[in-house]
């Protein structure tokens, strides 16, 4: 009889404790829904950025090259907004590490993460030139002749034919640090034909024309120094991704406007309203004004592959246009018509103007893409500068 009993209640316990076909059913569909947005939304937000799918790093990230982080706190403020549209050349700058590891100061750089259709504006070689070894630092040659070479045979690269000359100049012997040559001849017919892409040479010589000392002039190589003074080749291009609307000149560098401080809030009426009821009051009190609005690329999952910056305020704009405008709604002469029209009723239909961007600033992101190399691209219109009744 106990067991009876307990098999009764067992069953019964069952039926009230698992949820009906119906709540499972419409909680996966839910699901289901929310991360098809998500997806959607995330697919939406790399068309922005010009990627079809995140990179996918391989193991540890690598650190980004000095010069690269250099260059993003030149053009960018700590949001990544852009300080000054003119300071960066193009709106797209790759760093290349070399791929030969040669024992000779030969090199060679993948560009295959390069789009055909963007224009290569300029090309520099990067090499990091260290100091003579002591053995060797009372030697006579105070200065050298450095030569880089584009390869144009699949050989050693000894014979004047099978190499074109892209950069000479006069350098101390005993100098050290980052020298740069001008490659871009070089690059822009690998551009154009992917399949002539044999790498560089760099020849050391003497004033009169014999070959230098190894061992007295030396450039650091990926095979055996630190990182961060490896070969580097870095690519200045633009893309033609060039804003299609407003125009983010910023006449005062660095002035960008800061968020208004948000005015109090107006007291409910008695009553009771849904609170939508109410932020549509609020937003019809409220006057136009630019409102933050933080893009966290952590919360997103980027920050993987995101070096800088770890999120940006894009700010939008919220509230309302009425009539009269003043100048400090910053209205479209358009906009002052129109909300004239609507407060004489003059014809049906005539909405008031809305609060929307009127000037639109760049940022900058520094990231790896998926063969480790970093890039700093340039992206226009993606922070609301200041906001208008239009």
């Amino acid at each position: 009889m106990l067991t009876t009993v307990l098999i009764i209640a067992a069953m019964a316990s069952t039926v009230i404790t698992r949820p009906s076909q119906n709540h499972l059913e419409n909680t996966f569909t839910v699901e289901n829904e929310s991360e098809e947005v998500r997806s959607e939304a995330l697919k939406r937000l790399l068309e922005v950025f010009g990627m079809e799918d995140p990179p996918h790093l391989r193991g540890l990230q690598k650190q980004p090259p000095q010069y690269m982080l250099d260059l993003y706190n030149t053009v960018a403020d700590i949001d990544g907004v852009t300080k000054d549209p003119d300071l960066l050349e193009g709106n797209t700058v790759r760093s290349f590490f070399d791929k030969l590891h040669s024992e000779q100061i030969q090199f060679m750089f993948n560009l295959s993460n390069v789009a055909k259709t963007e224009k290569v504006l300029t090309a520099e070689l990067h090499l990091f030139k260290l100091r003579p070894l002591a053995s060797l630092a009372f030697n006579r040659h105070h200065f050298c002749q450095i030569s880089v070479y584009q390869l144009l045979e699949n050989k050693q690269g000894n014979t004047s034919q099978g190499r074109k000359l892209l950069a000479s100049r006069l350098l101390p012997v005993h100098s050290s640090g980052w020298e740069v040559f001008s490659i871009t001849q070089a690059v822009r017919s690998w551009m154009a034909d992917e399949g002539s892409n044999l790498g560089l040479l760099v020849t050391v010589r003497t004033l009169g024309g014999s070959q230098m000392d190894t061992k007295l002039v030396r450039f650091a190589s990926g095979r055996h120094h630190h990182q961060s003074k490896q070969p580097m080749l870095v690519l200045f291009t633009d893309d033609g991704r060039r804003a299609a609307s407003l125009k983010s000149t910023l006449t005062d560098v660095g002035d960008t406007p800061a968020p208004p401080s948000l005015p109090l809030a107006p007291k409910p009426a008695a009553g009771h309203r849904s609170a939508r009821s109410l932020d549509y009051d609020e937003d019809q009190q409220m006057p136009c004004q630019r409102l933050p609005l933080y893009v966290d690329f952590e919360e997103i999952g980027w920050s993987g592959w995101i070096v800088s910056p770890r999120g940006y305020n894009a700010y939008h704009c919220k509230g309302s246009c009425p009539f009269p405008l003043g100048q400090n709604m910053r209205p479209t002469n358009h906009a002052t018509v129109q909300s004239i029209i609507n407060a004489l009723k003059l014809t049906k239909g005539i909405e008031t103007p809305c609060c929307v961007p009127d000037k639109l600033f760049s940022i900058n992101l520094l990231y790896f893409d998926d063969d480790e190399n970093v890039v700093l691209k340039q992206y226009d219109d993606m922070v609301a500068g200041s906001c208008g009744c239009h």
